[in-house]
């Protein structure tokens, strides 16, 4: 097993599709695509890319810390109680465990994603 992974941010691989299940979903038509890379630490950490098409939904952390590093593609992230945060290409964030607030995919968004659970 190697220590060094690659992250691949245009695979080739069939991507996982899904959508929001309906305690997240908002409004729009949001649809997901994920392509996961790298598992460690007895499935604790999760690496790969996603993608989301606009829409609107709630996003709940719950224990997981999450990095995110945006590929294309514009969002607007607004934690419960605050002011929208929007990210950008280039742009990188974490949400930490507890965060709650919605996510609403401006343009197709692409991300590059480190998740600890």
């Amino acid at each position: 097993m190697s220590l060094l992974k690659t992250i691949v941010p245009n695979s080739t691989e069939a991507p996982r599709e899904s959508k929001p299940g309906p305690e997240r979903f908002i409004s729009g038509d949001p649809s997901f695509k994920s392509w996961p890379q790298d598992v460690a630490r007895d499935d604790m950490i999760h690496t790969g890319v996603w993608e989301a098409t606009p829409g609107l939904t709630h996003s709940v952390k719950g224990e997981t810390f999450e990095f995110c590093h945006i590929l294309q593609g514009v969002v607007e992230i607004t934690p419960d109680g605050g002011e929208p945060v929007t990210y950008k290409a280039g742009d990188s964030f974490v949400m930490k465990p507890g965060f709650i607030g919605t996510w609403r995919t401006v343009e197709t968004v692409r991300k590059i994603y480190v998740t600890v659970n």
